[in-house]
């Protein structure tokens, strides 16, 4: 077949089976019910997507890169999804409105791209609408709202798009752009590429594309910044673990924390490496299931590769850093369910996706409505406590530096003063940096002395006026206040003069 055959069989594919106009009926409803969403969850976004729409925000309002507006640092794990939310910001006037605006159209992008592809795999047209609602009452992606999880979910639904059109340069677009949203995304864009027929046809068209959309960035983070990736990178590493529970094992943990929302979260993930063991025995008998599914095969092993990936890094278990692998799960167990064909195969397949739909909505709901806490989270506090204890702390500390008690996204987002840990103070990163090259091999050693190539160890960490500190009540505390989570209990929160060592 020629391009200009494939082109044109692209384009037939995009126009059925519906009219112009209606068209956009299902992106539209999708828009609809994806704010009402955003509504229901903005009480409880989670703490870290406050340091995201603090980065957004400063970067929207005064240009300037960085959690607060004193200090320039690098801890934005997702810099697409920053520089997406700024200019939507800037637009909007309030960061919290533009994630809302960046979800809908996240979720907007991912049902076109997941129309597109069911159709050129002649699947029934509520693939797209089913997948997109089994992600959407995902209790842990629900609870990673705000955070780019959403955007990388787009991204992979086009990139495999682009992937089974083979067209090597939008593939390689795309890769650049997942690259930016999460640099281990590149990880499920290397699988989807991988595994496509003839991968290696035009690949250098896809390399090239990948580095000129990529690489401004990671240069310019590089030398102005200081470190081409993110500090989190040695942030998050150095956490290692929380007690016995790393990345690998962290389900466990949110199970015996959170067990119906857990159990709801994977299961998805679980049903689809059952239906991708069932695929690959049609395969082998030449059964019709594979032929028709085959499109959306390499989902299940990019989620495992990424799955393994972080388990390797072993680093700790922060609930949306387990968002790709069940994105991709999820999109495959979709495609499963549409594309069986037999009566007795899609009766299984309606009921395991309406298990997974009730499930979700179930877990979320048990919690009761409204909810002050995310389905799955770590956090210490609700967010609307955060959010009242802020602007308290800002009047308490005026144009004082505080050091923060552990959490400090709410709380820097709110209090309108400076609120500094590894986050943002890059004097105390220096040291961080230097006790995790200790640790490393030869090649780690060198691999992080060429990405901090241009960081200011010369700089030193933040005298700070003031502390937050949990425990046992300090002498002399200028204000206190009860933080209360299910994750962790209820704590006493103090604020107290100096860095809080009581030296």
């Amino acid at each position: 077949m020629t391009v200009a055959q494939r082109q044109d069989q692209t384009a037939r594919a995009i126009a059925a089976p519906e009219s112009r106009p209606r068209r956009w009926v299902l992106p539209g409803a999708v828009a609809v019910v994806s704010a009402l969403v955003f509504a229901v969850v903005r009480p409880h976004l989670v703490d870290d997507t406050f340091i995201t729409l603090a980065y957004a925000r400063n970067l929207a309002f005064h240009g300037h890169w960085g959690l607060i507006s004193a200090e320039t640092s690098n801890t934005a794990t997702s810099p697409l999804n920053v520089l997406l939310l700024a200019t939507l910001t800037l637009v909007l006037r309030d960061a919290v409105l533009a994630a809302g605006a960046l979800f809908v159209l996240c979720q907007v992008a991912l049902v076109l791209a997941l129309r597109r592809a069911g159709y050129r795999a002649g699947l029934p047209s509520w693939l797209a609408p089913a997948a997109v609602a089994l992600l959407t009452v995902n209790p842990l992606l629900l609870s990673s709202i705000g955070l780019e999880v959403e955007l990388g979910a787009a991204g992979i639904a086009w990139l495999l798009v682009f992937a089974g059109e083979r067209r090597p340069v939008a593939v390689g677009v795309l890769t650049g752009l997942l690259a930016l949203v999460r640099l281990d995304l590149v990880v499920v864009a290397l699988v989807l590429f991988a595994l496509r027929r003839r991968f290696w046809e035009k690949a250098w068209q896809s390399v090239l594309a990948a580095v000129a959309v990529a690489l401004p960035w990671f240069s310019f983070s590089w030398v102005v910044l200081g470190s081409a990736v993110p500090d989190t990178v040695i942030i998050k590493t150095l956490q290692k673990s929380w007690g016995p529970w790393d990345f690998g094992n962290g389900p466990a943990l949110y199970a015996d924390v959170f067990p119906w929302a857990t159990v709801a979260s994977f299961l998805p993930a679980a049903l689809a490496l059952v239906a991708f063991a069932l695929c690959v025995a049609d395969a082998a008998r030449r059964g019709p299931l594979w032929a028709r599914v085959r499109p959306f095969a390499p989902l299940v092993p990019a989620g495992i590769a990424h799955y393994l990936a972080y388990t390797r890094l072993h680093v700790p278990p922060y609930h949306w850093y387990y968002g790709p692998s069940l994105v991709a799960a999820t999109l495959f167990l979709a495609a499963v369910a549409a594309a069986a064909v037999r009566v007795p195969a899609r009766v299984a397949a309606a009921v395991a996706v309406a298990g997974v739909l009730v499930a979700g909505v179930g877990a979320y709901a048990a919690g009761g409505l409204p909810r002050r806490f995310a389905p799955l989270m770590s956090n210490h506090d609700a967010t609307a406590d955060y959010e009242r204890i802020g602007p308290e702390l800002g009047r308490l500390v005026g144009g004082g530096t505080v050091r923060s008690g552990g959490e400090i996204g709410v709380l820097a987002y709110s209090c309108g003063c400076a609120i500094v840990d590894l986050f943002d103070d890059r004097g105390a990163v220096g040291p961080a940096i230097t006790e995790r090259e200790a640790h490393l091999g030869a090649l780690g050693r060198a691999l992080v002395d060429v990405n901090f190539r241009f960081f200011d160890f010369g700089d030193r960490p933040i005298v700070t006026d003031y502390a937050l500190v949990r425990g046992d009540p300090p002498p002399g505390a200028l204000g206190r206040w009860t933080l209360t989570s299910p994750w962790a209990g209820t704590q006493q929160l103090y604020l107290v003069r100096g860095n809080g060592s009581g030296a």
